[in-house]
């Protein structure tokens, strides 16, 4: 069993570097370079080496505590030294690098803190005492940040520079109203969680009586944002990179995201005339009125 348990794992990490490798070598095409090496290619070799190095700390310690957190520090250096090592960052770079950091240190400070007070994470109960599949996770969330990052490295490491115009502002509108959505989501789940008279409860107020997923759809949306604005500087193969909110819309509603919470929440509270009221009103994840009756 444990063989079988290496050998898919093994599989697994192959075929993650080798989509990696390929989305690296498409988002390079058109980029400068740095040390010799594409910047865009260096950058996604890095994102994942950060990860391999905390992984090690990870699984002697048997801590999942740093998983989040590791991902948003990722996201901040790997989008810092796309900026910094380009011969010529714009407008354009900034303004990315600062959208991808305000929100990295928000989600990330967030999820710690969650983790911190809840104990653990119960994703990686089982998880984290099996070293080629701990080692799996830690490798998926370097590809996780590739494909989240890849629109937004592609146009800051992009030998083509553009003024900053429409696509920048409706890019950025669209930014904000995701990220003030998932902020207030998130903030609002929250404050129900920590008062103790909802012990027990499903949150059904706010913008959660609009989705079922508020806080998903705002990173939808925000990443959007980030892929319009790289959008007037993208060249050929470099398209690729808009696999970013895809990406995003797919691992939030097909993989870990969605179908993850709708199965505990109908565990927890399925059967319940409330609960099954709040479902048949209430939006799965695109924020709309409740149905009426």
């Amino acid at each position: 069993m444990e063989n079988n348990t290496t050998q898919r794992s093994v599989i697994a990490i192959i075929i993650v570097l080798v989509i990696a490798a390929g989305v690296a070598w498409a988002g390079s095409q058109g980029g400068v370079q740095a040390f010799g090496i594409p910047l865009f290619a260096l950058c996604v070799a890095v994102a994942f080496i950060i990860q391999w190095v905390v992984f090690i700390h990870a699984y002697v310690n048997q801590t999942e505590a740093f998983f989040d957190l590791t991902g948003s520090i990722t996201y901040i250096t790997v989008v810092l030294m796309a900026v910094f090592l380009s011969p010529s960052a714009d407008a354009r770079a900034w303004l990315l690098l600062v959208m991808v950091a305000i929100w990295a240190i928000r989600l990330g400070t967030f999820l710690f803190m969650r983790i911190r007070a809840a104990g653990e994470d119960r994703r990686f109960r089982e998880l984290k005492t099996s070293f080629p599949r701990f080692l799996v996770t830690w490798t998926l969330q370097g590809l996780w940040v590739t494909f989240s990052l890849a629109a937004a490295l592609a146009a800051i490491t992009s030998e083509i520079k553009v003024e900053l115009g429409i696509y920048a502002l409706v890019g950025t509108i669209v930014w904000v109203v995701g990220f003030g959505i998932e902020v207030i989501a998130d903030r609002q789940k929250n404050v129900f969680r920590n008062d103790p008279q909802n012990e027990g409860k499903f949150i059904q107020s706010g913008l959660w009586s609009w989705s079922r997923h508020p806080n998903y759809f705002g990173e939808i949306v925000l990443w959007i944002g980030v892929a319009i604005i790289a959008l007037p500087v993208l060249r050929g193969w470099q398209w690729v990179t808009l696999i970013s909110p895809i990406f995003i819309i797919i691992l939030l509603t097909r993989i870990s995201g969605v179908p993850m919470l709708e199965a505990r929440a109908d565990e927890k509270w399925g059967g319940q005339d409330d609960y099954e009221a709040y479902k048949a009103r209430t939006s799965v994840l695109i924020l709309r009125p409740p149905a009426e009756g």
